[in-house]
């Protein structure tokens, strides 16, 4: 059975929309080396439909030479949670229905490896709720948002989680990735 990893970039303040704000702090080697151990595990990415809408324009035409991360996203099977998308049109992409805990369930022992998920607020705090999420790796930025969504909104169930790895970069980002207790 294949583990759910989940890769946020967020600001201090805990906003995690579209992070065009992270451009201006580069993107250190560690990071990459972060990113591409969590893909490296990885055997297809699971995605919200407005992520997935986001992703697709945006890596479909990339190729390695203008990103090394190209490859993963375009070649690896990719699954789309959504009740509205009816196609998915980017290659190697399947839409599996609005979200549902046990096709989410089904996906980790169907796939022969860990899913990625990149962004996907709605869907990945659904997941968290249900217990799905295996690891959160969060990219945390020196700055504050002041609005903007959350992973983890007011109301959200409390929970408790373990530090699963910590480091910080040169830039100010620090990653932490944190497992989900019991």
């Amino acid at each position: 059975m294949g583990q759910i990893h989940v890769h946020e970039f967020m600001s201090l303040d805990g906003v995690i929309d579209a992070p065009v704000w992270t451009f201006e702090y580069g993107f250190e080697p560690g990071m990459e080396a972060a990113i591409g151990a969590t893909t490296g595990r990885a055997k297809g990415i699971l995605l919200g439909r407005r992520t997935y809408e986001m992703f697709e324009p945006a890596w479909s035409t990339r190729t390695a030479e203008d990103d090394p991360g190209a490859p993963f996203f375009n070649e690896t099977a990719k699954y789309v949670v959504s009740s509205t998308l009816t196609e998915a049109t980017w290659q190697n992409s399947r839409v599996i229905g609005g979200y549902d805990p046990e096709t989410i369930r089904g996906l980790k022992d169907e796939v022969d490896g860990d899913l990625y998920v990149s962004g996907s607020a709605t869907l990945v705090r659904a997941m968290l709720a249900d217990g799905l999420v295996d690891q959160l790796e969060l990219f945390v930025y020196p700055l504050t948002r002041g609005t903007g969504p959350r992973l983890f909104p007011d109301g959200a169930t409390p929970g408790k989680l373990s530090l699963a790895a910590c480091e910080a970069y040169d830039n100010g980002v620090v990653h932490l990735a944190y497992r989900p207790e019991g």
